[in-house]
This record gives C-alpha cells, structure tokens and sequence, in this order.
C-alpha cells in the first residue's frame, strides 16, 4: 500500500522543483504567504490540489487496480503483516499530504481552521478513497489498520497545530539498500527507485523532535532536532508464513529502534520563500547522522552515519 500512496508525493515534488534558480526572485513575492484572504490564491489551491488528488485516483486505477477483478467491498486484516511497516508509512503519508494541504492554503491567507479542516484533511480524505479502491478489488481489500493510521497521521499534524501552534514533532523517512531485494525482486523491488518503496527492510521512519520547541529559554539552536526512529529487517514477505516463499531457517525476522540527532530544515532562519518552500518539502526526509540501535537479538550496536 504505501508504494502506492507514495505517488501522490511526485506531484509534490515536480511542482516544488520546477522553479528555476535563476528565476528565485520572480517567484519570491508568488511564494510569500498572504497576509489576508485571497479568494483567487484560495480558489487555485482548492482546484489544484482537487485535479491532483482526481489525476492521481485515475494513474492508481489504471495502474493499479484494473488488471484485477472487482469484488463486493470488503476489509481485510492485515495489522500483522511487516511487523507494521506499513501501517507507520500510512501515518507518515496521511501527515505530510495534510501539511502540504495546510502550508498551501496558510499561503492563500485562509483560516486557521479552515487550513485544520481541509488542508490537513486532504491526507486522510485522499488515502480513504484509496482505501476504497482496495475494498472493491479482490487482490487486495480495505484495511482497519490502514484506516487508523491514516486518522492517527492526521490527528498527528492537527493536534500540535491546537496545542502549540506549531509542528514539534515531524514523521520522516529515511531509506538503505538490503541484501533482501536480491532474494525477492518481484516483491521488494528490482531497481533502486522502486525498493525505496517496496523494501520495507531498508525503510526507517521516524519521530523527528525539536528541542528547542521543548525548552525555548534554553540556547539550543533552533534547527537541532533528536528522533527516534523504528525498522525491521529479515523480511521477504509481509506474511512470514507464506508458503511460496522458501525462507532460509537460520534467518532472524526483528524490529529495530533508533535514536540519532536531526535537522529540522524549516527552523533554518531565511527571508527567502523560495528557500522556506524547498525546506518544507525536504524536511519529509531524515539526514544521515551517528545513530544508536537497538534490537533484542543484537542488542545495542553504534553506527557512524545512519540513513
């Protein structure tokens, strides 16, 4: 599921790093956010932000869903699968989808509320309807766990908005190659590109949180973030008793936990727009950094950069 709905984020980013560098100050007074309701920035928002969540449906559809049959509408259980891998990669998407949605209409000079109601709520509007597509087709089916996670992303991003006014705490992602993909391609991806989607061994997602947000008296810089992070690895199939897969009897299945310094590029002190939305779109992303890991096979083990 989440190499699905890791499509959306190509929209995000074709629209973000089109802009020439060499057009900066052209688009400086575009990207600075209105001080007021502009009902023609509002109205561009809703509509683009409509046609790319409607072409999106379509590419799923299309890809996706109609070389398979159709079904009645039905759910399946699949919260044990990858020992939930996916599930925290549907909070991530559900999260940062509504924090575009919000950023983009916070730009327009709308609302708070409305940029809680229907900008943060994109994400979780957009990953149902997926969610749908998938209780209507028989090689998949909806999933409860996806729909929670999907809720527990957004809650994520509009609760912090309520309560500080500001994002403390950030989902990333972070991604390295396995030997796993080798023994799978099909399943975990054959190329590069596609086992940053499918390779949930190599997939790290994290809890990114800003210390000085948490202690503004005190002379930490503003952009130094602590994050704990949550992997797994040994995986070749999300059902570890699938009988198609012939796994090796001595390979070890198991969760890892992370602890490692980050950045929060939207806490970098600038004036340009143009640089403020470049730091918004990659602040999804977790930098390499000296990383602690845990796992209750091997115990404590120190790397010297983690990505």
């Amino acid at each position: 599921m989440v190499l699905k709905l890791k499509t959306a984020y190509l929209f995000y980013f074709l629209f973000f790093l089109s802009f020439q560098f060499n057009a900066q100050s052209k688009f400086e007074s575009f990207l600075t956010p209105s001080d007021s309701l502009n009902l023609k920035r509002q109205h561009t928002v809703i509509i683009t932000e409509a046609a790319l969540a409607s072409v999106t449906l379509i590419g799923l559809n299309q890809l996706w869903y109609a070389d398979y049959p159709k079904s009645k509408f039905h759910f399946i259980n699949d919260n044990t699968e990858w020992l939930q891998m996916d599930k925290i990669g549907h909070m991530y998407s559900a999260y940062h989808l509504g924090r575009f949605g919000a950023e983009a209409l916070n730009w327009s000079g709308s609302s708070k509320k409305t940029q809680l109601i229907y900008g943060a709520g994109i994400g979780f509007a957009f990953l149902t309807a997926v969610e749908v597509f998938d209780g209507y087709s028989s090689e998949w089916g909806a999933s409860s766990g996806d729909l929670i996670a999907n809720a527990a992303g957004t809650a994520l991003y509009v609760s912090q908005e309520l309560l500080w006014k500001e994002q403390r705490i950030t989902p990333k992602f972070s991604f390295h190659t396995t030997k796993y993909a080798e023994q799978r391609p099909d399943v975990l991806g054959k190329s590069f590109s596609e086992q940053i989607l499918k390779d949930y061994n190599g997939q790290t997602y994290w809890l990114s949180f800003n210390l000085h947000s948490f202690a503004k008296e005190s002379k930490i810089p503003k952009w130094i973030n602590l994050a704990f992070g949550y992997g797994a690895d040994g995986m070749l199939s999300g059902n570890f008793k699938n009988e198609n897969v012939d796994f090796n009897q001595n390979q070890e299945i198991y969760r890892q936990y992370f602890l490692s310094f980050d950045v929060n590029l939207t806490k970098i002190e600038t004036k340009s727009h143009f640089l403020k939305t470049i730091f918004s779109v990659f602040n999804t992303i977790k930098i390499p950094a000296p990383t602690l890991e845990y796992s209750a096979n091997k115990g404590l083990k120190a790397h010297v950069f983690y990505f």
